[in-house]
């Protein structure tokens, strides 16, 4: 069994990692030192990684300590198997390799790998509740075997990883929800205005254009501030309008029709 991480130095890690996430902004850097942070922390791990699964279901590499890694992990995605993959999507959420040479369970992957120089491999799930945010990859070229200490010390870097992308993920979906609040909010000011409609019946004509035009809300929304905008950026060239040209007294009675 190899020497123990000195405690100390794994707490300094930690600790710097957690600091990171807390605050900074910048996702893939507080990555990139947490891929290196468990790489000198893990006794026998020459090589670390992190994949994130988009919400698509697509995986992609954000971080790694060097092309190695890289060029493992893109194998696994293209061949649609591999630790990595099985950790992420499979039932059992840490999956180890020991003995490369010797492992049966993933054909096609591990004779490429083992060739890049693959001798064990320990793929951990990152998430958060119930939500899979990708999976933490570490790879041996030195150890036949995983260290049974190394696992619980990879598992503090996953937690550590997994709250960074939680954090990341949050801060995307409520930055998408006030743009779309902030769009929507600005495309009933301007139906307002333009229709002489009050907030309700200014929403219910943006919800009708939205069904009819079969275009999301926020979609429609966002065309007619943009239409706007190029107005008043260019006033002396023709708006381009969603409905036909009509008297200003016509738009309203249509606007009105439209959400009785």
């Amino acid at each position: 069994m190899s020497p123990p991480t000195p405690r100390i130095d794994l707490v300094a890690a930690l600790a710097q990692a957690t600091r990171e996430i807390s605050s900074s902004h910048d996702l893939p850097g507080v990555l990139d030192t947490i891929v290196h942070a468990v790489r000198r922390s893990c006794p026998g791990v020459d090589h670390a990684g992190i994949s994130v699964k988009h919400k698509d279901g697509t995986i992609e590499t954000l971080a790694a300590t060097d092309p190695l890694v890289t060029a493992l992990d893109d194998l696994q995605y293209q061949l649609g198997e591999g630790p990595c993959l099985s950790a992420i999507f499979d039932e059992t959420p840490v999956v180890t390799i020991n003995d490369a040479a010797r492992e049966t369970r993933w054909p096609s992957f591990i004779p490429p790998a083992v060739e890049l120089g693959l001798r064990s491999q320990l793929g951990l799930r990152l998430y958060v509740e119930n939500t899979t945010m990708g999976g933490l990859n570490l790879y041996s070229t030195v150890a036949r075997t995983i260290d049974p200490d190394v696992l619980a010390t990879a598992e503090l870097f996953a937690a550590s990883a997994a709250l960074a992308l939680g954090k990341a993920r949050q801060e995307e979906d409520l930055y998408s929800a006030l743009s779309t609040r902030k769009v929507i909010g600005q495309a009933l000011g301007l139906l307002m205005e333009r229709y002489e409609l009050d907030e309700d019946r200014a929403f219910q004509y943006l919800a009708r254009v939205s069904q009819h035009s079969n275009h999301k809300l926020r979609d429609v929304a966002a065309e007619m501030v943009q239409q706007a905008n190029e107005r008043n950026r260019l006033p002396e060239a023709a708006p381009r309008l969603m409905c036909p040209p009509q008297t200003p007294e016509k738009a309203k009675q249509r606007a009105r029709e439209a959400t009785s």
